[in-house]
């Protein structure tokens, strides 16, 4: 009797695992994931909290599915494309996905019980690589360097005082130009000038870097295990 008056209750509040999960993530995105607890998520679900249990056993397993969505929202490689730009688009769609969820950022290649989006892309990236002609060791070394470079620039991204050209130049010469007597500091101080001046777009070191990265990789697709 009182198991069918918790599952009634449940299903009056419409609750479900996707649910959950979506309502999870919506607190990430406004706070950071280290708030977020099953007492907290309950009160904005306006269910009792161990009535998420039934639903996801552990906050562990809250974050594993969480992680999981934000690998879904990550274009897959495409297939028949030349690798660097299949690599190029995904490591691109990353970070436009990590830009929405920055509290991912840490999470991401944390989880020792990757969900199916996740086990997809990784695939995908490894197949990808050894049909280029990467052998399995190089393939992993690619991928390491190419994931520590999305990870890390999404969460320089993240922490920056400035989100466009514009306000990278008003900060420049509000900010940084006056803490740069060029007799103390005449690099950084013409630097900054320059930048400023050529309305410099920080945005565009993503792509940049990345090019960098994928024609150095180029060399080694023959090197041997």
């Amino acid at each position: 009797m009182a198991e069918r008056r918790r599952r009634q209750s449940e299903s009056v509040a419409g609750l479900s695992k996707q649910r959950l999960v979506h309502e999870a993530i919506r607190i990430a995105d406004r706070e950071g994931v280290h708030g977020l607890s099953m007492r907290r998520l309950a009160s904005e679900l306006g269910a009792g909290a161990m009535s998420l249990y039934h639903y996801v056993a552990s906050r562990d397993e809250l974050l594993d599915a969480m992680v999981d969505v934000v690998f879904d929202e990550i274009e897959l490689l495409p297939e028949g494309v030349e690798w660097r730009t299949a690599l190029r688009e995904q490591a691109l769609s990353t970070r436009q996905a990590l830009a929405r969820h920055p509290w991912a950022i840490s999470l991401m290649e944390s989880r020792v019980t990757p969900g199916p989006a996740s086990m997809r892309h990784r695939e995908a990236f490894t197949a990808c690589l050894r049909r280029a002609g990467f052998s399995v060791s190089m393939a992993t070394h690619a991928n390491w360097l190419i994931n520590s470079y999305v990870y890390g620039h999404a969460l320089q991204e993240a922490t920056l005082p400035f989100d466009s050209a514009e306000e990278f130049a008003e900060m420049t010469e509000a900010v940084y130009l006056p803490q740069l007597p060029p007799e103390q500091y005449p690099y950084l101080a013409e630097s900054a000038a320059v930048l400023a001046a050529d309305q410099y777009d920080p945005g565009t070191e993503f792509a940049f870097g990345l090019d960098v990265i994928l024609a150095a990789l180029e060399p080694l697709r023959a090197a041997a295990d």
